[in-house]
């Protein structure tokens, strides 16, 4: 509602209004105050204006529908008169006929029913369904290609479902590997502190006991390393001697050098077998 305040007297107005929309029926009660006055005068204000419009446009109604029967009248007139034909004088079935003709005329949305207006609008129907084959047709082959693509797109989830199952079952086997993994290695670092902690322990031990320091790990890893090139050092001297042995030089000059070798290789042997033993040891 607007905010116009209602004229003094709105209540006799509203009243009747009120009686008019209820009829017989009794009005219900509401709270009479200007508020409610207000809103109801405003109401009772649409409702008259759209009585107005309402009636308009049913005597504009009732008007041509005059109209179209006098044009009716004017025409059945023309037709009895010149050829004198009269809708009544028509057999059941030329009845049916002619109903058929109008109703035909009324779907095709022809002015009347001559055959100048029936053609041009056949053909426009007709062209109207050849088009909706058209798009008919169209519809159904982007309904197959969507029908196509979405079984390949089926296949590829599955495939895709296939592949991460493998994927998570090799991730859980490769994860138990390397959870097995970090426990080995937690266990040999443990074994290798354990085994440091016995060689501190045993070289503080020896060394308690007076032993000589180069019977200590590193230093029977040091003779390991300096024996072993040694040996390597050995080998051309042993291919050099038997290079002599295959000459023909003094016997007693030849005996002296084979003998200066063997006590030189007795002597490497035997450092090479004490330290082998202390290793050992």
């Amino acid at each position: 509602p607007g905010s116009t305040a209602p004229p003094p007297d709105a209540n006799l107005p509203v009243a009747a209004w009120l009686k008019k929309i209820f009829g017989d029926h009794p009005i219900p009660q509401y709270e009479v105050n200007p508020r409610t006055t207000q809103i109801l005068h405003h109401l009772s204000e649409r409702n008259r204006v759209r009585d107005r419009d309402v009636y308009l446009v049913i005597e504009d109604l009732k008007q041509k529908a005059r109209e179209y029967e006098s044009e009716a009248k004017h025409l059945q007139d023309l037709l009895l008169e010149s050829v004198n034909f009269s809708p009544a004088n028509l057999s059941s079935t030329g009845s049916r006929y002619l109903n058929a003709l109008v109703d035909s005329a009324v779907a095709l949305e022809t002015k009347d029913t001559s055959l100048a207006s029936f053609i041009p609008a056949v053909n426009d129907l007709t062209s109207d369904l050849f088009c909706t084959k058209s798009k008919n047709e169209e519809i159904k082959l982007e309904l197959a290609k969507l029908e196509k693509n979405l079984t390949a797109t089926l296949v590829l989830e599955k495939c895709l479902q296939e592949d991460l199952k493998k994927a998570e079952l090799h991730l859980s086997t490769e994860r138990a590997r390397v959870d097995n993994r970090l426990q080995n290695m937690d266990f040999l670092k443990a074994k290798s502190e354990e085994f440091r902690s016995g060689i501190r322990a045993a070289e503080e031990q020896l060394s308690a006991r007076g032993m000589d320091a180069s019977l200590s790990h590193q230093s029977l890893v040091a003779l390991s390393e300096k024996l072993a090139e040694l040996k390597r050092q050995t080998i051309p001297l042993k291919k050099k001697l038997e290079s002599y042995l295959d000459l023909m030089p003094n016997p007693s000059l030849a005996q002296v050098k084979i003998e200066e070798a063997k006590r030189e290789l007795d002597t490497v042997e035997a450092e090479l077998t004490k330290k082998v033993n202390m290793m050992e040891l």
